[in-house]
């Protein structure tokens, strides 16, 4: 038996999660000779929760963790923490069942040793990603079977700023080498600053901000069963005048340039610096509107009717067959009470006259310029009387909208005609949105007019001065509202420092804002930037190509960005065939984790019984049925010319044209990169595919380029790394991947 114990001990540290590229983890003892390394293991991460409080550049960072051993035996190995890149730790303490923990904080030298001792004896690459970073590392208690282990550490350091904003990063991600979900994971981060608070954005997650005044904010991220893919990135700018811009720019060696722009009006403006606005409501009544829909809409007026401005100017339009208004005229705020009433009056019945409606609706407002008008139009079925022709409808709203109408339209449920509502919402600088089944109207209604409910600056533009800029997204910009921000993307040819300037109108007068001295990158920054671009961009164009039909040149510049940045989308397939099997794209869906096999339990000793002449059973592995395994990417294939020209012709109405409408709105406005799937990595502004079990950089062109290669983990392996370690976050990837660096192809073979 204690023979049988010393074979047994060193195979239980295998079995412990390996630590988690750029996050926290437990890496075990290496393997002994001539035993197999069983894959995954018995440690799970039931929670991840870090807390920051940032007090302007300060930022103190607690992170509790709770590992849980699923095996029936205890377990134990060494933790390490990769700090953050460029930290200045004041403070770092970790505390396992109310006990301190002795541990060793290494320099980056001594942390880039353990790194490649670790991946030489694993031949695990994902700790590549390390090198460069400052390490702590502790030993670990042994977690008996079952049993839980809480760690708490604390850290402080001093946040770079680029620019007017301050960057926050905590290395959240653990899925390259952590096979389980996450149970809990949630980032909460207080920001006080001293200056008024302007942006606040987060490039990697989607965030929830809550602003408390103009000095302080509270940044949350939740989740559950999920696998941490990226690490967290937060930004956030101060300034004292009364709307402040940001630039973030980065611009790859020989090429032009990306920038991402910040725009952030003040949260609680003055009431001289609201802009006087008229609002149109325009519901439909018609019969398919009878009940909780009909009941829904009249919340979601009543909402906004409360939230009108004393200067602001109102009317409710309601159609069905015919079209009722509440006044001829647009009325005064004060007038709002006795307009709920009227709203609660109306009833669902009849036909649908979209074109009546918005023009009726549009000939009671008033000729002046400079003052915005918001029409907001809600229906759910499409023209069945009157001018049903889109065409017409389109044709018919442009001429009565005059240039300052911004026109946001909502569909409710399935059987709406997108293209229209579309086409309606972009030609006339608002957004469309859907409210689908299960959906709450008013909810989805009220949250967007709080959003645009006191505008502070209409017509806005920017002019770049001597700077080549071209690209913007989205184009045109939209109005800039209080308590929100406006994301601008787009390209630049040379860097430099120039002036900015935004102007814009404040109650029908021009106003101009300047900023000095904005840098431009020459070379270098941040690589997300470009992707951002891209993710626009692509929306713009797929817009373009679903709104006014299939232009040859627009879908084979969707396929040229979809293949450099690993953007999805419907004229591209990312797929690892197998031989002599065709595929069809697939539609731009969330990236579905690919199925596990499964094999039954088994007792822990079966492997064992060979070295005593009894040979183990082998229980049978059970595999997901082959339909519920999703594409996975390979390389961006052009699709046949039928499903292009289909992609362009989907059904205007129905479940498939919501979906593709919700998707290109949301490519369009987006505020962080789309995610890629499950075989496409973006490293540092670099895109892999898998093809054939090896990560290829798109960049590689094989008719023209000869790969040096190199043996991964060999002493030429290592030695290549140490004279270019801005390769290591590429061979990360795995023990196969090409890669080209300045015009060089290096190759990882095993």
């Amino acid at each position: 038996m204690r023979l049988l114990l010393r074979w047994i001990l060193p195979i239980l540290f295998l079995l412990m999660n390996v630590s988690p590229a750029f996050a926290q983890g437990i890496i075990p003892e290496p393997e002994p000779p001539g035993v197999r390394l069983i894959l995954g293991g018995p440690i799970r991460i039931a929670s991840h929760r870090v807390t920051v409080e940032i007090e302007d550049q300060i930022a103190t960072t607690r992170v509790e963790q709770v590992f849980v051993n699923e095996a029936p035996y205890p377990v134990e190995g060494t933790y390490l923490f990769p700090l953050p890149a460029d930290a200045a730790v004041s403070d770092f303490a970790m505390w396992v069942d109310g006990k301190r923990l002795e541990g060793r904080l290494l320099t980056r030298e001594e942390a880039r040793a353990i790194y490649e001792s670790i991946v030489r004896r694993r031949r695990d690459p994902a700790l590549l990603e390390y090198v460069g970073r400052a390490l702590f590392q502790a030993s670990i208690f042994p977690i008996p079977p079952g049993g839980r282990r809480k760690i708490e550490l604390s850290y402080s350091q001093v946040l770079p700023r680029d620019g007017t904003l301050v960057h926050y990063q905590y290395p959240l991600r653990t899925d390259r080498l952590a096979p389980k979900p996450v149970g809990q994971l949630s980032v909460s981060v207080s920001i006080r600053t001293t200056e008024p608070l302007k942006a606040i954005y987060s490039p990697s997650h989607d965030v929830a901000v809550i602003r408390d005044g103009d000095h302080r904010a509270r940044v949350g991220y939740e989740a559950s069963n999920v696998r941490a893919e990226r690490d967290f990135d937060l930004y956030f700018s101060t300034a004292e005048r009364a709307i402040d811009i940001s630039v973030l720019s980065y611009r790859p060696k020989g090429e032009d340039g990306f920038f991402l722009l910040l725009a952030a009006p003040p949260i609680e403006p003055p009431e001289d610096a609201i802009v006087a606005k008229d609002v149109i409501l325009v519901l439909d009544v018609s019969g398919s509107m009878k009940g909780e829909k009909i009941r829904q809409a009249q919340d979601a007026l009543v909402y906004i009717l409360e939230q009108l401005q004393p200067d602001d100017r109102f009317n409710v339009v309601a159609f069905s067959t015919g079209v009722r208004m509440y006044a001829r005229d647009l009325r005064p705020a004060s007038e709002a009470p006795k307009a709920k009433d009227w709203v609660r009056s109306l009833r669902a019945v009849g036909g649908t006259d979209i074109n009546r409606a918005l023009l009726e609706a549009l000939a009671s407002l008033h000729p002046e310029e400079g003052r915005p008008a918001i029409v907001i139009f809600l229906t759910d079925g499409l023209p069945t009387e009157g001018v049903i022709d889109e065409e017409r409808i389109v044709a018919n709203v442009a001429q009565a909208a005059g240039k300052r109408v911004r026109l946001f339209t909502f569909g409710v449920g399935l059987d709406v005609n997108t293209i229209l509502l579309d086409r309606l919402a972009e030609e006339h600088r608002g957004t469309s949105a859907y409210v689908r089944p299960g959906q709450r109207i008013d909810e989805v209604v009220s949250g967007f007019y709080a959003k645009v409910s006191e505008p502070v600056l209409t017509d806005v533009k920017l002019d770049f001065g001597d700077l080549h800029v071209e690209e913007i997204y989205p184009y045109p910009l939209p109005d800039l509202f209080a308590g929100s921000q406006l994301v601008v993307t787009g390209r630049y040819r040379e860097g430099g420092t120039i002036d900015i300037q935004l102007t814009g109108l404040v109650n029908s007068q021009p106003v101009t804002y300047t900023y000095e001295a904005i840098e431009f990158r020459a070379e270098g920054g941040e690589p997300f930037i470009a992707r951002l671009w891209a993710t626009r961009k692509v929306g713009y164009l797929l817009s373009q190509i679903r709104l006014h039909g299939v232009d040859r040149e627009l879908v084979d510049e969707v396929i040229d960005l979809s293949k450099r940045y690993g953007i999805i989308t419907p004229y591209t397939s990312f797929l690892v065939e197998e031989p002599g099997v065709t595929r069809a794209p697939r539609p731009i869906r969330p990236p579905v984790p690919m199925p596990r096999p499964t094999r039954p339990p088994r007792p822990w000793f079966w492997r064992f019984l060979p070295r005593f002449g009894i040979p183990a059973p082998t229980p049978e592995i059970v595999l997901p049925a082959p339909q519920e395994l999703p594409s996975v990417a390979a390389t961006p294939t052009p699709a046949p010319a039928g499903m292009v020209m289909s992609a362009a012709q989907a059904p205007a109405a129905g479940e498939e044209a919501v979906e593709d409408s919700v998707m290109r709105q949301g490519l369009k406005s987006a505020e962080r990169a789309v995610e890629t799937g499950d075989a496409v990595r973006v490293v540092n502004g670099k895109t892999f595919i898998l093809r054939d079990g090896v990560w290829v950089d798109t960049a590689f062109d094989p008719k023209t380029m000869e790969p040096k290669q190199v043996v991964f983990g060999s002493e030429a392996y290592f030695a290549l790394l140490a004279e270019k370690p801005e390769l290591a976050p590429y061979f990360a990837l795995g023990t196969r991947v090409i890669v080209v660096l300045d015009g060089q192809a290096y190759e990882v073979v095993e």
